[in-house]
């Protein structure tokens, strides 16, 4: 496998939420982006979405040559590929239409690109089944919106170099992303199965009666989710262990959370459930949109990643460099 050029030309494979979100971070951060789509309104929406989310966008980290203008559209994939430095693929999480499309986006790309997919579930090593060259594929999965949100998880397939996994985490951490490397495939690779694993109890008490909705919610964004926020849990257990930090933690009080497990929920979700959970998120939305929900998301995410960039010399920068930041990659 080549080394690889520069990154200069990104193209993006699939343009609905996710794929307009990527295409957004890309644009801001000063790259030539051509979006493929075969839905017949999808560039007037990709357009419509990155004008809605660039100010958001830019107040994270944008470079001096950044403009919306720099985004292309063909309805052609393998044009759309042709001349990519990297392709971020975003189609819908069906393994027979990924395994295929792979197939195409590794015939019609160059052969020095690295192709990432943002599949949320679905493993490489099923998706490069039929790819001529599956070395330079990996999973390089964000957390939604990757226009504001900076987590990328990067797994490889059993047939993924290691060139392509170091490659692919050093462009993302360039772009202002906090890239994570999994050293093992899972179905859902890691920060779902984290959000799943909390869901699952926050139902449980929900069906138990414990608690309503809305303080359900709230038991997360004014508690643990706070604290999350600024610090991962190891830490935050490191903390709570006083002066003996986390050894003491792990002596003295992580006992007493282990007891505790056994009596975690496993709720049965039932239409009843459901329709509670849908009762109440309506009650707490009080008659905003989903689309003013997320700008409201947006908005304090942004502000709490300007904090982190204060106090986090670990984190990603609020203003990586662009194109010219890859020479050499």
């Amino acid at each position: 496998m080549k080394a690889h050029r520069p990154v200069h030309r990104v193209a993006i494979v699939g343009t609905g939420t996710i794929g307009a979100s990527w295409a957004t971070h890309y644009l801001v951060r000063g790259f030539d982006v051509t979006a493929t789509d075969p839905a017949p309104t999808a560039e007037t929406a990709l357009r419509s979405y990155v004008e809605a989310a660039w100010d958001v966008a830019a107040s994270i980290g944008i470079t001096p040559d950044a403009s919306p203008d720099r985004l292309s559209f063909t309805s052609d994939m393998r044009q759309a590929v042709a001349d990519a430095d990297f392709v971020q693929e975003n189609a819908p999480e069906r393994p027979e239409l990924k395994v295929k499309l792979y197939a195409d986006i590794d015939d019609a790309a160059p052969r020095d690109a690295i192709i990432a997919s943002s599949s949320s579930g679905i493993t490489m090593s099923v998706i490069q089944a039929e790819c001529r060259r599956p070395e330079r594929t990996v999973i390089g999965h964000p957390f939604n919106p990757p226009h504001v949100v900076p987590l990328v998880e990067v797994v490889g397939g059993t047939r993924t170099a290691a060139e392509t996994i170091e490659d692919a985490m050093s462009f993302y951490a360039a772009i202002g992303k906090k890239p994570i490397h999994l050293k093992k495939e899972l179905p859902g690779h890691v920060a779902n199965r984290l959000q799943a694993a909390l869901y699952r109890e926050v139902l449980h008490l929900v069906q138990q009666g414990v608690l309503d909705v809305a303080d359900s919610d709230d038991a997360v964004s004014w508690g643990p989710g706070l604290r999350w926020g600024v610090m991962g849990p190891h830490l935050l257990w490191h903390l709570g262990g006083g002066e003996g930090g986390i050894q003491h933690f792990m002596e003295t009080l992580m006992p007493r959370m282990v007891a505790s497990w056994p009596d975690l929920g496993t709720p049965e979700f039932t239409p009843e459930l459901a329709q509670t959970i849908v009762g109440g998120v309506l009650k707490e939305a009080d008659g905003l949109s989903v689309d003013a929900l997320a700008a409201r998301r947006d908005a304090m995410l942004s502000a709490l990643l300007a904090v982190r960039a204060q106090y986090d010399p670990s984190g990603p920068p609020s203003a990586a460099a662009g194109p010219e930041a890859k020479e050499g990659t």
